[in-house]
């Protein structure tokens, strides 16, 4: 599954820096260390080292650690090397790094390897190699704690607690399958329905934690669309806090998708706003409503903006029209949110009585923004509170549904009596796969290879 050689790596990010982080990991660490620095190095122990070409020239004065196997991040026998942070002289350092282990298989790392080898060597499991690149690209302050509880292990060990259960009920059904006339009483006295209830109820409540774990890690794809000039543009720019849009009177002013990352309450939202909506002539601008149409079909929310002015009550003509449009275009459960813009313009008057599920707001002034925020955090299933979240990914959301709904069809068969007790055990059974999957336990080689390719190289 993994390369059974030492392997190199520039860890810290591309770009100038006063220091970089260069990783090496693997068998042969040894004589490749003996070879760069001419003596060799007791573990755990900081090394003012200086690193020379083939010719004898100074390259850079180092540091260097060494880690021992099995106590490194890898498990395997490490060597870290910080140099000054210039992207040549990294360059440099790996090139004589790589001169200096060729004898010794010496081979530039694979995106995510060195977690990998960490993995497969059971210094972590597979939820938490996974928090690594999660904490690396957390999108908010919120996504930094939660991707550090999952890496401490918090999200394994509710994991882990759920398979130890469902092992325990397992055992007590497979336990009775030898013995038919007394199966049904023995699993009477021994609560297993109850268990299996409590079970259910214990995956619920991670599943939910897990749903805003995988918000804080995503984000949420907010699209704004709409007619044109009905203030998408201007709502943009007021959720953004500065001028990312070009705004003018003149309908159709946005002619493609404008995309700006932003945070509410610590949730990353990356909205987009999108061309008006309409029938038009024009190349260049229908080719910006195809893709605002695109953006509608691939949304995890939708703001369906209107002028609070053209709204005369349910039967709005072409606005209910659109509104139908955007409905059938949206994916699968992705709610959409009516705000009526201009609310500045209504003075006294109420000419959207009746329309009672539209928000109104005043993109211009500022007025109704922060109930919209609100609104939109409501949308999308946010609990408002960060404590105790961990990161999730949908591949995670998506084993934890599968097990649920392996255990209501349990629970299904557990209430049949004696003639579906095997598939009570079995469904059992294949609640907790899908859980060892999210540790990687019961994991398939191409998927876990799919997972580590999306890491970055050092990582």
């Amino acid at each position: 599954m993994t390369r059974k050689l030492p392997i190199i790596a520039v860890a810290t990010a591309p770009g100038k820096a006063g220091v970089g982080v260069i990783r090496i990991s693997g068998p042969q660490l040894h004589p490749i260390t003996e070879a760069l620095f001419h003596k060799a190095l007791k573990p755990r122990q900081t090394n003012l080292l200086t690193l020379r070409d083939g010719q004898g020239e100074v390259i850079d004065q180092l540091i260097a650690i060494y880690f021992a196997a099995p106590a490194s991040f890898t498990g395997e026998d490490v060597l870290e090397l910080q140099c000054h942070g210039g992207p040549q002289l990294l360059e440099l350092v790996m090139k004589r790094c790589l001169e200096l282990g060729k004898d010794y298989g010496l081979v530039i790392a694979e995106p995510g390897e060195f977690s990998l080898r960490a993995y497969l060597n059971n210094k972590i499991d597979l939820a938490q190699a996974e928090a690594i690149a999660d904490l690396i690209g957390a999108q908010s302050d919120a996504a930094v704690r939660g991707a550090a509880r999952s890496l401490q292990g918090a999200f394994s060990k509710d994991i882990n607690n759920l398979i130890e259960e469902i092992t325990q009920l397992r055992i007590l059904v497979e336990s009775t399958l030898d013995f038919p006339e007394e199966e049904i009483e023995f699993l009477e006295n021994a609560h297993a329905r109850e268990r299996l209830t409590t079970v259910m109820s214990k995956l619920h409540a991670l599943r939910e934690s897990a749903k805003q774990g995988r918000i804080l890690r995503d984000g949420i794809q907010l699209v704004l669309a709409g007619p044109p000039n009905v203030g998408k543009s201007s709502l943009l720019n007021r959720l953004a806090g500065e001028e990312v849009a070009i705004v003018t009177p003149i309908a159709g002013t946005t002619r493609d998708r404008v995309r700006e990352s932003i945070t509410i309450n610590g949730v990353p939202m990356h909205i987009i706003d999108t061309a008006g909506l309409r029938d038009t002539s024009d190349l260049v601008e229908a080719k910006g409503i195809e893709r605002s149409w695109e953006a509608i079909r691939m949304a995890d929310l939708v703001i369906f903006l209107q002028d609070s002015g053209s709204l005369s009550g349910p039967e709005s003509g072409n606005g209910l029209d659109l509104r139908a449009q955007i409905l059938k275009a949206l994916p699968l459960n992705c709610p959409i949110l009516e705000v009526g813009n201009k609310s500045d313009l209504l003075g006294n008057s109420n000419p959207i009585k009746g329309v009672t599920q539209t928000l109104l707001i005043s993109a211009k002034t500022g007025d109704g923004i922060e109930a919209l925020k609100q609104e939109i955090l409501k949308s999308v299933g946010w609990g408002g509170s960060q404590e105790g979240t961990i990161v999730a990914r949908r591949r995670h959301i998506d084993c934890l549904d599968r097990a649920s709904s392996h255990l209501e069809k349990s629970q299904h068969f557990a209430a049949d009596g004696n003639i579906s007790l095997e598939l009570f055990a079995e469904e059992l059974r294949l609640a907790q796969d899908q859980l060892g999957q999210i540790t990687g336990k019961l994991l398939p080689d191409d998927l876990l290879g799919k997972i580590f390719s999306q890491f970055c190289i050092g990582k």
